[in-house]
């Protein structure tokens, strides 16, 4: 009996395809651009055709139960996939945009298989070698952004969890460093602790000994301005 034909790109129509049979695709996203402390990360994963993986889909709309179910799924049965960061020293020198956009590139370049193109959630890519192309909710679109999107997203959670270990007094295992009430209270209580993003206006505003309760409930997870600068 034949397996159930499986389309990897749901969201896409033919016609779109920025690609031919011929090229060995690989889908790349991120987890953690907004957090106020902690790394960035970013997952490339070239899915295998002959092994798909049933109930892939953005990582945001699966319960954590799940996409610690499926993880293990994507490590076993893709055929390459990798895990990179930037670290909150790195956000605070490069600025976070550039920080997720250097994670990505790392992300892709430890691929033991070499893509031929690389399909980026959202509406830029990096600069790198390899090909890329960006789709605006790429990672309920295709498969292989899906995949990536659970491999960075559980990645990062299990980081946060590890530096709750460190740091227990700001509840990481809770809100996985986002700017939650909870962290923020915290954060005003105890001030910055070493993983804490610098740049970000919350903490910063902490740092400084300014701002009520009310404003920095207004700027939760939001970075302060900064100069762009080019990725290494």
């Amino acid at each position: 009996m034949s397996k159930k034909k499986i389309n990897f790109y749901p969201g896409l129509k033919k016609s779109e395809y920025p690609f031919t049979e011929l090229d060995i695709v690989c889908g790349v996203d991120e987890a953690g651009r907004g957090p106020l402390a902690g790394p960035v990360f970013a997952a490339a994963v070239i899915l295998d055709p002959r092994h798909p993986i049933d109930g892939l889909r953005d990582s945001k709309k699966l319960t954590a139960e799940r996409r610690d179910a499926l993880a293990p799924q994507i490590r076993q049965f893709a055929l390459a996939w990798a895990v990179a960061e930037c670290s909150h020293e790195e956000i605070d020198t490069l600025n976070i945009l550039q920080a997720t956009m250097l994670a990505m590139r790392r992300a892709v370049e430890a691929l033991q298989l070499l893509p031929t193109i690389a399909l980026i959630d959202g509406n830029r890519s990096p600069v790198m070698a390899v090909r890329c192309h960006a789709i605006v909710e790429g990672d309920d679109k295709v498969h292989a952004i899906s995949a990536a999107s659970i491999l960075a997203k559980t990645a990062r959670d299990a980081a946060l969890v590890g530096l709750h270990a460190l740091y227990p007094e700001y509840g990481f295992d809770q809100h996985k460093g986002y700017g939650t009430r909870l962290h923020v209270e915290r954060l005003r209580q105890h001030g910055a602790c070493p993983v804490h993003r610098r740049s970000f206006a919350p903490v910063r505003a902490v740092l400084a000994g300014a701002g009520t309760g009310a404003s920095l409930a207004l700027d939760f997870g939001a970075p302060s301005p900064q100069p762009a600068r080019s990725a290494p």
